[in-house]
């Protein structure tokens, strides 16, 4: 069955303070929402994350890498939090979208997750081992 991750992107996130947290009743309606996804048995797993003001990118203009810190005031769509489900198809996955208590300055996006077996042989030789770091996550040597 593919698997599905739905992002969260609540419009104006680029401008919440570091210390923002989600009001008491939409993480009521949350946690309602959470819990049918997992009673239905399609949640892989969610999380919600913390404001961009807390969050650095690297980027890789120029030949060498580069950190900036957060607030990213520059960025019009950020990520607020996610949910990786496993359903029969894309429309399946939509339709568990349009029941998810979001408020109205909130966006849903939708994307199929790629598949090893999506990929042509020569591309699936070139990432040997990727299908066993994906079945074992959190087992990192050293950690």
């Amino acid at each position: 069955m593919p698997r599905f991750m739905m992002l969260v992107i609540p419009k104006a996130y680029e401008s919440v303070p570091a210390d923002f947290v989600p009001p008491v009743d939409l993480v009521a309606k949350m946690t309602k929402y959470n819990e049918s996804l997992a009673k239905a048995g399609i949640v892989l797993g969610l999380d919600g994350l913390h404001s961009p003001a807390k969050g650095t990118r690297v980027q890789f203009g120029g030949g060498k890498p580069k950190t900036i810190d957060g607030p990213f005031t520059e960025s019009k769509e950020l990520i607020g939090g996610y949910w990786m489900i496993q359903v029969k198809s894309k429309q399946e996955a939509v339709e568990w979208a349009k029941r998810c208590p979001a408020s109205g300055n909130e966006v849903i996006e939708i994307r199929q997750v790629q598949e090893f077996a999506d990929f042509s042989a020569d591309v699936q030789k070139a990432a040997a081992g990727f299908s066993e770091m994906q079945a074992k996550p959190g087992q990192r040597k050293g950690a």
